[in-house]
């Protein structure tokens, strides 16, 4: 009687607690170790966070090197061309080629909402009888982002859109190279019981607003009690 509960049992060791474990610290790695790490981070990422880390970071990522890395690896096709056009470098001011692996322009739309699917969103209108709306496509068409579609009225409806291509990630030299292609492409119809006239203009414009190129496009007319007729208008041309 009165005997522990607990005699018989052998006594229990507490684990020891795991040492913590040092964190990897990246600034360590030599240059050329760390420039390969860097290169698989999103280029979004290199620009908006690692470029803040420390002055080493802001220096690899503000030069040429990373950037034609990752171009060699993820752009090879594309790397003899931007390598040709890059301008010499100038201290303090970050690598061309960062914008332009971040915004990927070659391969692209650069329109903003092509569809409708914002609405009018990104478009400077000019509304002409019941003026501009969104509706969903008639007939399919084909790798379209989305179904849905600019509608005109019963006059005159324009839309514009001015894109800037150095925001997009080209530069003067690569533009000036006259290896760059634009490919203009656009779907257009009418409805069933309504004809309807179409035109499409592109300008090529200088930082002064001068035309360089142009392209313009304007069909027959579609008249009224068609069958859901839907043409596309390609342009393909070189910068010069």
């Amino acid at each position: 009687m009165g005997a522990s509960a607990s005699r018989g049992r052998p006594a229990r060791v507490p684990a020891p607690e795991p040492e913590p474990e040092e964190a990897l610290d990246l600034s360590q790695l030599p240059p050329e170790l760390l420039l390969v790490v860097l290169s698989h981070v999103p280029p979004r990422t290199l620009l908006g966070c690692c470029r803040r880390v420390c002055r080493g970071w802001r220096a690899l990522v503000d030069g040429q090197a990373l950037w034609l890395l990752i171009l060699a690896r993820d752009h090879g096709s594309l790397l003899p061309l931007a390598r040709s056009c890059l301008p010499p470098t100038r201290d303090g001011r970050p690598c061309l080629l960062g914008r332009f692996c971040e915004r990927r322009p070659i391969g692209r739309n650069l329109i903003r909402n092509p569809c409708g699917q914002e609405g009018l969103r990104k478009w400077m209108v000019q509304h002409g009888g019941d003026g501009w709306v969104v509706e969903v496509n008639r007939s399919t068409v084909p790798g379209a982002p989305s179904q849905t579609c600019f509608v005109s009225s019963f006059s005159w409806c324009r839309k514009k859109q001015v894109l800037d291509l150095e925001e997009e990630g080209l530069w003067p030299e690569l533009l000036d190279s006259g290896k760059i292609e634009i490919c203009v492409s656009d779907w257009w119809g009418a409805r069933h019981d309504s004809g309807c006239m179409y035109r499409l203009l592109v300008q090529l414009l200088d930082a002064n607003q001068t035309v360089l190129d142009k392209f313009s496009a304007m069909p027959v007319p579609i008249q009224q009690w068609n069958n859901n007729v839907c043409f596309q208008t390609l342009r393909s041309r070189n910068i010069t």
